[in-house]
């Protein structure tokens, strides 16, 4: 038996159980180690009492950024604009709970566990929901799980535009195109028929959009620049990497150090964190998920164009010497 098929078994053997574990790493580690890191929530008051709930909420070894608030009414704007994701106000009653299932139905639940433990025993936390989840969608379930499709879809039409030999303006035009159809598609799907998005229809339309032309020029311009090796690595980066870590089913900061602050920066992510500042918040807080969508589609798209202008140098005959004419005897 020659020795290239035993190699190839050696390689399957050992490649296929190394890919799996790396998948599992990426998918389960993050989930396994969820908890709050510096999750920014309010408290409102400036007595004895609001005192006392800060150092407690701090003690948590900096499970939680705390946020000071004069007011209730001041409180309710901050969660709003995104800036915490709950609040704590202190009344004569006892303490009371400003949340946004909206932001994420994960921190809402463990900011309530978290006030009712500071509780007297027995005693009942009020819950005010000032940003909710729409009724059609009250676990944020549908917009955790259209991340990974958006993924898939970008890898997909990069894939494409690849394979299909499409280079320069009209691979750019491709993924342009398709982007704007998934966007107007998926808003179709996600508000228009189920209603589990509630924002500015072009909007959220746009966000999708965004999210798919992000992963779509990124795997096309790797493809352009290093072949199409670069569709390998633009999809470990998209799918392996930025769906787990992008934080959308729970939050960035419940997720190990330093994974949800890289998570933000891939396009999954940031696809995640601007589809619900649209829906929900009436785009507050899109600054940091717009930029980083924007820079990973615009160096995608260039690194289209300056691949199609190489493969044309490259292709360019060179011109054939000039032939001197025969010495006549």
């Amino acid at each position: 038996m020659s020795a290239a098929p035993n190699r190839r078994l050696v390689a399957v053997v050992l490649l296929v159980p190394l890919v799996v574990t790396l998948v599992l790493w990426a998918f389960a580690w993050p989930a396994a180690r969820m908890a709050p890191r510096d999750l920014p929530v309010g408290v409102v008051g400036s007595g004895p009492a609001a005192d006392r709930l800060q150092d407690q909420l701090e003690a948590r070894d900096g499970a939680f950024e705390i946020h000071r608030y004069d007011s209730g009414a001041a409180a309710r704007t901050a969660i709003e604009h995104r800036t915490v994701y709950g609040a704590v106000a202190i009344t004569a009653r006892g303490p009371e709970l400003l949340t946004a299932s909206a932001a994420s139905p994960v921190v809402a639940q463990l900011l309530h566990d978290a006030v009712a433990a500071q509780a007297p025993d027995g005693a009942a936390v009020p819950v005010t929901d000032v940003v909710a989840a729409p009724a059609a969608d009250p676990r944020g379930s549908v917009l955790g799980s259209s991340i990974l499709p958006l993924a898939i879809a970008g890898v997909a039409t990069g894939a494409a535009v690849t394979l299909l030999g499409l280079r320069g303006g009209r691979a750019a035009t491709a993924l342009l195109g398709v982007a704007a159809l998934v966007g107007m598609v998926a808003t179709a799907l996600t508000d228009s028929w189920l209603g589990v998005l509630t924002g500015d229809w072009w909007t959220e339309a746009g966000a999708f959009g965004l999210t798919v032309l992000a992963i779509g020029a990124t795997v096309a311009g790797l493809a352009a620049l290093i072949g199409t090796a670069g569709i390998g690595l633009g999809s470990l980066v998209m799918v392996l990497v930025g769906n787990p870590f992008s934080g959308v089913t729970s939050a960035p900061e419940l997720l190990p150090r330093p994974v949800g602050a890289i998570g933000q920066w891939l396009p999954p992510g940031a696809g995640g964190s601007l589809l619900r500042s649209v829906a929900f918040f009436d785009g507050y807080a899109v600054s940091l998920p717009l930029l980083a969508l924007t820079l990973w589609a615009v160096l995608g798209l260039a690194a289209v164009l300056v691949g199609a202008r190489r493969r044309a140098r490259t292709a360019e005959p060179t011109a054939a010497p000039e032939r001197q004419p025969a010495l006549a005897d």
